[in-house]
């Protein structure tokens, strides 16, 4: 890591440190994730700024609303703007403000808005992937468990005869969402990974529909 980067990382954490609720899936150990996930990315992409992508990568999660809350979709966006003026405060490069605010906003699933700058592409991606793999597993059922969900249908676990319903069942979260994302992926090396993290989640699920029949 450049010198720029290594003097902007421990003040953009403290930025979103002092911002950090209580819930464990976008804690400051996912910032640190979608960083080492968007490196991965960027050495494909050397055109990226890589300030603009640690900052937004930092930053992004600002403002974290409950995956229930009636205002989740916007949530990105309300990031971006206290993400502009606390960036703007500490003296960051007034160029890349726009650039930022841009990947914050578009990161987000629920916004469902799509990223124009390589450097908003890599965040959105990079904060994707954070949510397949073992990792992804692990936020999941965490989520879902402060969201009151079970874990899975008691009787057809895989939705066989019955319409998937992800605020029920977090088993089911893997088909309607997150099986979609490698789809989603802006990179190409973000596909890949998305696509490889995904079968793991397949891997899994097939273990846990193996052990879960009661009879």
């Amino acid at each position: 890591m450049d010198t720029l980067l290594s003097s902007w990382q421990p003040r953009l954490l403290a930025l979103a440190a002092a911002a950090a609720g209580d819930d464990g899936a976008h804690d400051t150990n996912h910032l640190h994730r979608v960083w080492r996930n968007a490196n991965q990315l960027l050495a494909d992409h050397p055109e990226a700024d890589q300030l603009v992508v640690l900052a937004a990568c930092y930053l992004h999660d600002l403002v974290n609303l409950p995956k229930n809350h009636p205002e989740r979709h916007l949530a990105s966006r309300q990031a971006a703007e206290l993400a502009r003026r606390e960036l703007a405060a500490q003296g960051f490069p007034a160029g890349k403000l726009d650039a930022v605010a841009h990947a914050i906003e578009t990161h987000s699933f629920s916004a469902n808005l799509t990223p124009h700058t390589i450097e908003a592409q890599i965040v959105q991606d990079a904060d994707r992937l954070d949510a397949l793999g073992a990792v992804g597993l692990a936020r999941m059922f965490y989520t879902a468990g402060r969201m009151g969900c079970g874990l899975a249908h008691p009787d057809d676990p895989l939705a066989l005869n019955r319409a998937r319903d992800d605020k029920a069942y977090s088993l089911d979260h893997i088909e309607v969402k997150l099986a979609t994302l490698p789809g989603t992926m802006q990179t190409t090396a973000g596909r890949r990974l998305g696509e490889s993290r995904l079968q793991n989640l397949y891997d899994f699920r097939d273990s846990f529909v193996a052990e879960w029949a009661a009879q």
